[in-house]
């Protein structure tokens, strides 16, 4: 009788444990399938595309409503006017990509520069205590303040441009790396040692991808200065030797009481970061949720 209760015993307890094992088989194997055209216009989409003929709505609402004067708020048609005229004369991409080349090259050059910057502050305890602070300090700086100085020191040229974007972009990468790094779990670097991940090797197999979430927010943050930093200095550093990028065509709007031209640069302006983000950071953060678990594809 006693040993027909220990079998019994055993076989539910040999059922519990492979009913277990079946429910984390489940959780782990992820079941991936094509979204469904209809459902992806539904949600991601119609969304978008309803808040923006929203904001049209209400704008022309405003406009025949007469609330200010006309030359103060045009019609959306009068906006739609003059980038059918820039388009006619071949130099809406032109504008465009001027600001855009800028912006891309002057971001690349902030992440060459702010990562290795970064990786030094967090790893070096010296380095921190002497220039952490600074990073911080100049991450709060507003970037326009770098314009007046970069002219007189450099001219009106490119290279002004850049170092307006770097002194807006770098700290923005370095304290996101830092703050990545500052996040990893000890234990993952004492794993590291012990498997003989030291000094670069360490830094590249446990540090940087253990930081890439902290990595990427600063990436992205780095991005938003940069193009807010060249913003600001084709604003203010108006040249014809610059070209025509879509801070000046802002400022030229103004100098020139076109309103119509004032939200056209504006509506770019927008355009582009929110491209970029979808782009690039967005599809970028997606990966790094999804590798680590915490983002199911569908």
């Amino acid at each position: 009788m006693a040993s027909t209760d220990t079998t019994a015993k055993a076989t539910v307890k040999n059922d519990d444990l492979a009913g277990l094992e079946a429910g984390l088989d489940a959780l782990d194997a992820v079941q991936v399938s094509r979204t469904p055209v209809r459902e992806v216009l539904l949600r991601k989409v119609l969304p978008p595309l309803t808040a923006v003929a929203l904001v049209l709505v209400v704008w022309q609402l405003l406009v025949w409503a007469e609330v200010t004067e006309a030359y103060k708020l045009p019609a959306p048609s009068a906006v739609w006017d003059s980038v059918s005229e820039m388009w006619l004369q071949g130099t809406l991409l032109e504008v465009v990509w001027t600001s855009v080349s800028r912006g891309l090259l002057g971001f690349l050059m902030a992440l060459a520069i702010g990562t290795p910057l970064g990786l030094l502050v967090a790893r070096v305890k010296f380095v921190r205590a002497a220039i952490g602070p600074i990073l911080s300090g100049l991450q709060s700086l507003p970037s326009v303040a770098w314009v007046p100085p970069a002219v007189i020191w450099l001219g009106l040229n490119d290279s002004m441009m850049f170092a307006v974007i770097l002194l807006g972009a770098v700290p923005s990468i370095a304290n996101g790396l830092v703050s990545g790094v500052d996040q990893v779990p000890p234990l993952f670097l004492r794993a590291g040692r012990t498997l003989g991940a030291t000094g670069l090797k360490g830094t590249w197999h446990i540090v940087m991808p253990a930081a890439l979430p902290g990595y990427v927010a600063g990436l992205k943050q780095g991005w938003a200065f940069s193009w807010r930093s060249l913003m600001a200095a084709e604003i203010i550093a108006s040249s014809p030797d610059l070209g025509l990028g879509l801070g000046q065509l802002l400022e030229n709007g103004r100098n020139n009481a076109d309103m119509a031209g004032v939200f056209l640069a504006i509506l770019l302006i927008l355009i582009v970061g929110i491209a970029i983000d979808l782009l690039i950071f967005s599809p970028l953060e997606r990966w790094v949720l999804r590798s680590r678990g915490l983002l199911v594809r569908s």
